[in-house]
């Protein structure tokens, strides 16, 4: 059973910071990004959640402190000083805190319901990592930024669930892909075991470069979400989309703020 979820929310931003200070603290359908993404992990069944902030920690950290004592869960934060370094060294400080398996999830990422259910229900028995991804051609996914999944010969055929397979390649670069990084993980500590060995090599510690390092082991898996709705909101572009279809996916974006039964 996965007890806890990560959140990283240190990063600056800057696509959306013509709308909002914080990205964390953009709105959707009138709620924060950040208590929309704690929302959903604890619909999902986690009962820890850590948000890992940076850029404007203070403001982020208030809200999670209001979210914890108004959802009376064990709710709390992190902050990493140096928040220019990236996204591996937020998983390397959440992490600390948490126990595996954890599901990890991006702040700006909003995903439909059924998702993050689906994917805490995954099993790390061959594998350290399971990475929600997308095989269909999404309208709503950004090329330019999104990050691409290519899996090892053989593993790019099926449908649903059983199109999972192994990763071979992850980044933002690849050319030859069969899927997008949806932004959510279901991983145990082997994954920040990971990020440290990408780091000693040379790398600059981005959470890619560590699920390469288990990629190249055979450790790291997919989970096709087989139709399921997400979005990055990464932009104005891709707020306003969120804004006219998240309500229709997520049921706790029904009221002006999220409730957990």
């Amino acid at each position: 059973m996965t007890g806890s979820a990560i959140i990283l929310a240190a990063g600056y931003g800057s696509r959306l910071s013509e709308r909002a200070a914080s990205k964390p603290l953009a709105q959707v359908c009138g709620v924060s990004l950040i208590e929309i993404g704690v929302c959903q992990a604890l619909a999902a069944g986690v009962t820890r959640v850590v948000v890992v902030t940076g850029h404007e920690a203070r403001a982020v950290e208030r809200e999670v402190a209001v979210l914890a004592e108004r959802l009376s869960a064990d709710i709390r934060s992190v902050r990493l000083d140096d928040w220019s370094r990236p996204n591996g060294w937020s998983v390397l400080a959440g992490a600390e805190l948490v126990g595996a398996p954890f599901l990890l999830m991006m702040a700006d990422h909003i995903f439909g319901d059924g998702l993050l259910e689906r994917l805490t229900q995954q099993t790390l028995i061959d594998c350290d990592v399971v990475l929600a991804t997308d095989r269909k051609d999404n309208p709503l996914v950004d090329p330019d930024d999104a990050t691409w999944v290519a899996l090892h010969e053989g593993d790019d055929t099926g449908e649903g669930e059983a199109a999972g397979g192994r990763i071979a390649r992850i980044g933002k670069t690849i050319e030859d892909y069969h899927a997008v990084d949806c932004g959510a993980f279901l991983a145990n500590h082997e994954l920040a075991v990971a990020i440290l060995e990408a780091i000693a090599d040379g790398n600059a510690g981005s959470l890619s470069e560590g699920m390469q390092v288990l990629a190249d082991r055979g450790r790291a898996m997919t989970m096709d979400i087989g139709g399921l709705w997400w979005i990055d909101v990464d932009d104005p572009r891709a707020q306003d989309l969120a804004e006219a279809q998240a309500a229709a996916h997520l049921a706790i974006l029904a009221g002006e703020r999220c409730n957990v039964a």
